[in-house]
């Protein structure tokens, strides 16, 4: 089926509907069948309205996306595998650039810094 027209709250043509259905009708569709040669009105209703409280999610990744990776100095081992990987350093950032998907391949998912802040520095006396 085919959806060709999609009516929200304040247009013309749902009157019927909202004298029927009031303040919960959400939106009328119209759906077009080519098979069966029909055409079909649907109405979307609010059935329950709760208050609620969502947790807060993490974004998601793609395969291409560039993360920063905080890395040891003394993982020497590990960094050349980052540099084989295509890790760029960011020294101002003190982190390493790579992709989303050589951090999976390599296993470093845990060392992903969320937010690239500058770290603290100590001054110096």
């Amino acid at each position: 089926m085919e959806i060709r027209l999609t009516l929200r709250p304040g247009m013309a043509g749902r009157k019927k509907l909202v004298a029927r259905y009031g303040e919960r009708l959400v939106c009328v569709r119209y759906r077009y069948d080519r098979a069966t040669g029909r055409r079909v009105k649907t109405a979307e209703l609010i059935v329950q309205d709760i208050a609620w409280s969502g947790r807060a999610r993490k974004p998601r990744r793609n395969d291409h996306d560039l993360v920063g990776v905080r890395i040891d100095w003394k993982e020497s081992e590990l960094r050349a595998a980052v540099k084989r990987a295509g890790g760029i350093w960011r020294p101002r950032q003190r982190l390493w650039e790579l992709s989303w998907d050589a951090v999976r391949a390599l296993g470093l998912q845990g060392r992903v810094v969320e937010e690239r802040t500058e770290p603290e520095r100590t001054p110096t006396i």
